[in-house]
C-alpha cells in the first residue's frame, strides 16, 4: 500500500481515530485535530510499518466499512425514497418486526458493535431493536428514519401488568435510546441535532434543553432513554416509529430496549444493602493516610471532614463516597440519587471526578459519627490512630474563651426602685425629715457621703473643690441654711427627687 494512500486515509480520521491511532504506537494523542493529524502523518513519513499500516486499516475500515450493509443495502431504484404508510404498504406486515427504514435487519451493520454504556436507572430485560445506524437517503439537513418493530404477548403483558412508579409512569417501559455510531468503547446516549421521534403518527415527548445561568455557556440538552411507551399498540400490531434527524456529518445508530425502571429510592435501597463500608476499614483508610511518611518534608497529623453535605448545605443523612475518589468527605447518599435522578451527571460534588453507582460506597465510621455528635458539631478532624474529635465552630469557641476569661468583678446596682415605686436617690430628704437637724440632710452636699435606707450611700456627683469651699464644711450654720432659703430650689426629677444624685450601693 503506497504512503499516499495511507495518507489520505489517516486525513480522514476524526479526533477519537487519531487519537486511537497515536495511542497504540506509543505517541502522545494530546492537543488539537491539526495537531493530531501532522503528529499522525509525520508517523506514517518517519515509521512505515506493517503494524502501523494494520492499524491504519482498522480504524479506516471501521469508519467507512467496504462491505454491504447500510452503504450497499439501500432502497431499489425504482423505490422512491419518500416514505409511505407501512400499514397501507402490502409487503410491510410481511416483512418481520424487526426493520430500520424498509430494510431487513439481519443484513450485517456497521452499528451491530456498538455497545451502549449501561444505565443505573434503567434494567434491560430484552432488545427489541439492536443498535442501527441511521441512514441519509438524500442530501436534505433533516432526514427521516423509520423503525418497525411488534411486541411480543409476554412483552405486553408485562407493560400491561407493570407497577406505576409515578403517575402515569411504569415501571416497565419500552425506552429508545440514540448514541454516536462508533464501536470503540461503550457510548453515552447522544441525540442528534432537531431530533423528534413519532410513534404510530403521534409525536412523543423528548427531553428539552436545560437553561444555563451562566454567561455564555449554551444550554444543554440531558440525552437520556425516550419513554415511547404510552404510544405503543400492546397488542401483535406492528409499532412505527418515525425518527427526524439533522445530517450534519455525523452518524448516529438507533435502539430499542424493554427495560425497568428504577427510582432514587430503588437504588438507595440497594446501596444500603450492597456497598457499606465497615467502621473497621474506614480507619484503616485513615490510618493509611496519616501514616507517617519519612520522604515527605510535611507530616499530616490529623485530617478535617466537614459533616455538612455539599450538594445541599445541610448536615449529612447517609454519607457517602466514591470508592476511587482520594479524599474522605463524604456527601448524602439520598440527595446525590435524587439530583441524579432528575439530571443525570454521576460526577463527585467534592472533586468532581466520575462518580459511577457501582462505585459508590456508605462510610460506616462516619455514620456511628452522626449518631454520637450533636446537630451544633458541623467538623471533625479524624487523628493518626484512626479515632477522631469534634472541631467546634469559631464563633462558639470564641464566646467560650470570652466567658473564661472574663473577671468576677462587684455588681453596682446604679438604682433599684423601693417599695413606693421611688428611687432611692431621694432619700437624703426623707432622713432630713425624720432627723429635724439640718446636719444630716447637708451630708450629701458637704462631701460626706449620707447613709440612705439598706446601706446605700447618697452621693453627689455634681460638687467640686471650690463648692466645699463656699460651704465651709460647716454643714450646721444657720447662714448656710438661710442662703439657701433665698437659693432657687434644685431640679427635680420625674419622681420627685434630685436629678444630680445618685445612690450607689
Amino acid at each position: 500500500m503506497k504512503v499516499k494512500f495511507v495518507e489520505n486515509m489517516v486525513k480522514s480520521f476524526r479526533v477519537s481515530d487519531l487519537q486511537t491511532l497515536l495511542a497504540s504506537m506509543g505517541r502522545s494523542k494530546s492537543g488539537l485535530k491539526q495537531d493530531l493529524v501532522g503528529r499522525a502523518l509525520r508517523l506514517v513519513q518517519t515509521e512505515y510499518s506493517p503494524e502501523l499500516l494494520k492499524n491504519v486499516r482498522q480504524l479506516y475500515e471501521s469508519r467507512f466499512p467496504k462491505t454491504s450493509g447500510w452503504l450497499a443495502a439501500r432502497r431499489p431504484e425504482g423505490v422512491p425514497v419518500a416514505y409511505s404508510p407501512l400499514s397501507s404498504s402490502p409487503t410491510a406486515t410481511s416483512q418481520g418486526p424487526d426493520y430500520l427504514n424498509g430494510i431487513s435487519k439481519p443484513l450485517p451493520t456497521p452499528a451491530a458493535e456498538v455497545k451502549l454504556v449501561p444505565l443505573p436507572f434503567y434494567q434491560t430485560l430484552e432488545t427489541l431493536l439492536p443498535p442501527t445506524e441511521l441512514i441519509s437517503q438524500n442530501n436534505e439537513k433533516l432526514q427521516d428514519s423509520q423503525c418497525i418493530f411488534e411486541l411480543t404477548p409476554n412483552q405486553a403483558d408485562q407493560i400491561r401488568n407493570a407497577t406505576e412508579i409515578r403517575p402515569g409512569i411504569r415501571s416497565i417501559q419500552v425506552v429508545l435510546r440514540i448514541c454516536y455510531t462508533d464501536s470503540i468503547g461503550v457510548q453515552e446516549d447522544q441525540y442528534p441535532p432537531n431530533i423528534a421521534v413519532k410513534v404510530n403518527q403521534s409525536y412523543c415527548h423528548v427531553p428539552g434543553y436545560y437553561p444555563s445561568n451562566k454567561p455564555g455557556v449554551e444550554p444543554r440538552r440531558p440525552c437520556r432513554p425516550v419513554n415511547i411507551t404510552p404510544w405503543l399498540h400492546l397488542s401483535s400490531v406492528t409499532n412505527r416509529v418515525t425518527i427526524t434527524w439533522g445530517n450534519f456529518g455525523k452518524r448516529y445508530s438507533v435502539a430499542v430496549y424493554l427495560v425497568r425502571v428504577f427510582t432514587a429510592a430503588d437504588l438507595f435501597s440497594q446501596l444500603k444493602l450492597c456497598s457499606v463500608e465497615s467502621a473497621e476499614r474506614c480507619r484503616e483508610r485513615i490510618q493509611d493516610k496519616l501514616r507517617f511518611d519519612p520522604e515527605s518534608e510535611i507530616a499530616t497529623t490529623g485530617l478535617r471532614v466537614s459533616l455538612i453535605c455539599p450538594l445541599v448545605k445541610m448536615r449529612l443523612g447517609v454519607p457517602c463516597r466514591v470508592l476511587t475518589c482520594a479524599h474522605l468527605q463524604c456527601f448524602d447518599a439520598v440527595f446525590f440519587l435524587q439530583m441524579n435522578e432528575k439530571k443525570p451527571t454521576w460526577t463527585c460534588p467534592v472533586c468532581d471526578k466520575p462518580a459511577p453507582f457501582e462505585l459508590l460506597t456508605i462510610d460506616g465510621l462516619l455514620s456511628e459519627i452522626l449518631k454520637e455528635t450533636s446537630e451544633d458539631i458541623e467538623e471533625i478532624e479524624y487523628l493518626t490512630d484512626g479515632s477522631w474529635r469534634p472541631i467546634r465552630d469559631d464563633k462558639e469557641r470564641d464566646r467560650e474563651r470570652e466567658r473564661s476569661n472574663t473577671p468576677e468583678y462587684p455588681v453596682v446596682d446604679i438604682c433599684i426602685p423601693e417599695a413606693n415605686g421611688h428611687s432611692p436617690a431621694h432619700s437624703s430628704t426623707s432622713l432630713t425629715g425624720k432627723s429635724g437637724s439640718g446636719s444630716v440632710g447637708m451630708a450629701g452636699v458637704t462631701g460626706g457621703p449620707a447613709v440612705a435606707p439598706g446601706g446605700g450611700a447618697v452621693v453627689d456627683l455634681t460638687l467640686d473643690s471650690s463648692s466645699e469651699e463656699e460651704g465651709g464644711g460647716a454643714g450646721g450654720d444657720s447662714e448656710d441654711t438661710e442662703d439657701s432659703a433665698d437659693s432657687p430650689a434644685p431640679k427635680r426629677g420625674r419622681y420627685n427627687y434630685d436629678k444630680d444624685l445618685v445612690t450607689a450601693y
